[in-house]
């Protein structure tokens, strides 16, 4: 395993097995450790979204929910906010 898929697998550990995505994740939780890396706990909702929205470009591109953040519903915007905490989490225990 190395340093980017230990930092997803962390991210991953901190989520409730709900929130989870259905599927394979790996790709996306790769990315969330770049973003753990790259801006750290300073990471916003609109930073998990357009993360998420890239990953999902992948799998479903129709997807109804890939647009920009602020033009999403308060109740979707609300799911982002489980993955912003992990990442904040695991980014302050980075050396």
């Amino acid at each position: 395993m190395n340093y980017i898929s230990e930092i997803a697998e962390r991210i991953r550990r901190e989520l409730p097995q709900e929130v989870l995505p259905e599927g394979d994740t790996d790709l996306l939780f790769l990315m969330y450790a770049v973003l753990a890396l790259a801006v750290g706990e300073e990471v916003r909702a609109e930073d998990v979204h357009d993360t998420w929205s890239a990953w999902m470009t992948y799998r479903d591109p129709s997807h109804k929910s890939i647009r920009p953040f602020a033009e999403l519903d308060r109740e979707v915007k609300k799911t982002d906010q489980p993955f912003v905490e992990a990442i904040r989490t695991v980014a302050s225990r980075l050396p």
